[in-house]
C-alpha cells in the first residue's frame, strides 16, 4: 500500500451555493429569485420543500466559517445571490446584501481560507425572468453589470472568481426539461440560453481584465458525466457521441476552440442558437482556470424515445454500487473526463479544479448522535485516487472541492438527500460534523491519502 501525495500547494476545499444554504429569502432588501418563485409553486419540489430557511446560513455564517476552519479547508467555494445584492437585477444595489458578502469574505481571509467567489449558481432575479430570462440577450448585459458590481465590491479581497456554475443545468434542466427553475420546456430557448450564458461569461472575463485583476483569476465551472455506449452498435456509438457533444462539447468547444460542435448543430437544426457577429470571439476569450463537476457515469443507447437527441441514458454504470441519489459510482469516469479535456483542448485548456464531487449517503445518527457515513468516505476516497491518477497522467489539476460543507436544499429533490460533511438538523439548525468531516480533515493535513 502506497501513499498518494498531491502536488505541493494543492487546494483542498468545499463548496456550497447561495440558494441551497442561505435562507432569509425575503430579508434585508433581497429580491425574489426564480428559485423563490419556483419553490412556491405547487408540485415543483419534493414534499413541497423550499429554500426559504434552508441552513439559515445568512444568520449563522460565523458558525459555518468556524466549521471551515476546523476542517482545515484551504478554500471555500460559495455563490453570490444576485437578487440579494441587486434586487431588481439591475440598477441600485442593496447595501445590506453587499455587506453580508463583504463580512463573509473578510472572515474567510482572517481564518486563512481562500474565497472562490461564484457569481451565478442558478438564482436569477425573477424580474429578469419576467423580461425573458436567459433567452433574452439583454440578460447578458445585466449579468455583466452585476458582475462588475461584485468586482468593485470584493475585487481587492477575492483571488478567484467563477462566472457560472454548470451552464448545462441552467439551460437544459431550467429551459428544456422544466425540472428546475424557471421550469420552462422549450429546447429552442434552452440552446439560446446556452449561447447567452457563454456570451455573458466571455463579456464578464473581458470586464474583469479591463478592471485590472491585481493577480486574481477568473474561470467557469462545467458539469460532466462519463458516457459509454451500451453496445458496440453504430447506433449506440453515435448516440454516445451526441451525448458527449450535448453535455460537454456544446460548452467546451466554444470556450476553448471558438466554435460549436458542427455535428450537434446539424442535428438540432432550427433549434440552434442565434449568433451575432463577434459572439464566438468573445466567448473564446482566454480564462485563468476551469472547474469541472463530476458525480457519476452513464450507459448511452440509441432510442427514438430520446426525442430530439435520439438517445436515452439511464444511470446504470456502477463500479462499486450506487449513491442515495441512485447515481452509479464510477471513479474511473472522473479520470477519463479529466483526460478528455486535457487531450482534446490541449494548449487552450487552462489549469483545472475539481470544483464539485461528493455523494448523498444514508446519514443516520446513532444513539449518541454520531453520523458514521462510511459510504461517503469510500466514495470520496475512490475519487481522490482517481484524481491522483489523472494528475499522474499529466492533467494540470490544482485543487479539489467536496460537495458539500453542509446538508442543504437539494433543488427539486428538497431536503431528503444529504450531501454534507456536516449534518444539519433542519428543525434546530444544529450542525453535527460527520465521520467524513474528520476523515477529510486528515486528508487535507496530509495532502494525500493511502491507496
Amino acid at each position: 500500500m502506497a501513499f498518494r501525495e498531491f502536488p505541493e500547494g494543492f487546494i483542498w476545499g468545499v463548496a456550497t451555493s447561495s440558494y441551497q444554504i442561505e435562507g432569509a429569502w425575503n430579508e434585508d432588501g433581497k429580491g425574489e429569485s426564480i428559485w423563490d418563485r419556483f419553490c412556491h409553486q405547487p408540485n415543483r419540489v419534493a414534499s413541497g420543500d423550499t429554500g426559504d430557511v434552508a441552513c439559515d446560513h445568512y444568520h449563522r455564517w460565523v458558525e459555518d466559517v468556524a466549521l471551515l476552519k476546523a476542517l482545515n479547508a484551504r478554500a471555500y467555494r460559495f455563490s453570490i445571490s444576485w437578487p440579494r445584492v441587486m434586487p431588481e437585477g439591475k440598477g441600485k444595489p442593496n447595501p445590506k446584501g453587499l455587506s453580508f458578502y463583504q463580512r463573509l469574505v473578510d472572515a474567510l481571509l482572517e481564518a486563512g481560507i481562500i474565497p472562490f467567489v461564484n457569481l451565478y449558481h442558478w438564482d436569477l432575479p425573477q424580474v429578469l425572468q419576467e423580461t425573458g430570462g436567459w433567452p433574452n440577450r439583454d440578460t447578458v448585459e445585466r449579468f455583466v453589470e452585476y458582475a462588475d458590481l461584485m468586482f468593485e465590491t470584493l475585487g481587492d479581497r477575492a483571488p478567484y472568481w467563477i462566472t457560472f456554475n454548470e451552464p448545462w443545468v441552467i439551460s437544459f434542466l431550467g429551459y428544456a426539461d422544466g425540472m428546475m427553475a424557471p421550469g420552462i420546456c422549450d429546447y429552442t430557448q434552452a440552446y439560446q440560453t446556452a449561447h447567452h450564458l457563454l456570451l455573458a461569461h466571455g463579456k464578464t472575463v473581458q470586464a474583469f481584465r479591463e478592471r485590472g485583476n491585481r493577480g486574481s483569476k477568473i474561470g467557469i465551472v462545467l458539469n460532466v458525466e462519463y458516457p459509454a455506449p451500451e453496445t458496440d452498435s453504430p447506433a449506440d456509438r453515435d448516440a454516445c457521441q451526441r451525448f458527449l457533444e450535448q453535455y460537454v462539447s456544446l460548452f467546451a468547444d466554444p470556450l476553448f476552440k471558438g466554435q460549436y460542435p458542427q455535428m450537434l448543430m446539424d442535428w438540432i437544426g432550427p433549434m440552434a442558437p442565434k449568433i451575432a457577429p463577434d459572439d464566438m470571439k468573445v466567448i473564446h476569450t482566454p480564462m485563468d482556470f476551469m472547474g469541472m463537476n463530476y458525480y457519476t457515469a452513464r450507459w448511452v443507447r440509441y432510442s427514438p424515445a430520446g426525442h430530439l437527441k435520439a438517445f436515452v441514458s439511464p444511470r446504470t454504470m456502477p463500479m462499486s454500487g450506487y449513491t442515495e441519489m441512485g447515481w452509479g459510482i464510477y471513479p474511473a469516469g472522473l479520470t477519463a473526463m479529466l483526460l478528455h479535456y486535457h487531450e482534446n483542448y490541449g494548449r487552450d485548456l487552462p489549469p483545472m479544479f475539481l470544483s464539485e464531487n461528493g455523494c448523498a449517503a444514508r446519514d443516520v445518527p446513532d444513539e449518541n448522535g454520531v453520523v458514521a457515513d462510511w459510504e461517503r468516505i469510500a466514495y470520496l476516497r475512490s475519487h481522490f485516487l482517481a484524481a491522483s491518477d489523472a494528475i499522474r497522467a499529466g492533467v494540470d489539476l490544482r485543487g479539489y472541492f467536496v460537495w458539500s460543507l453542509l446538508d442543504n436544499f437539494e433543488w427539486a429533490e428538497g431536503y431528503r438527500p444529504r450531501f454534507g460533511l456536516v449534518r444539519v438538523d433542519y428543525k434546530t439548525q444544529r450542525r453535527i460534523p460527520k465521520k467524513s468531516f474528520e476523515w477529510y480533515r486528515q486528508v487535507i493535513v496530509d495532502n494525500g491519502l493511502w491507496e
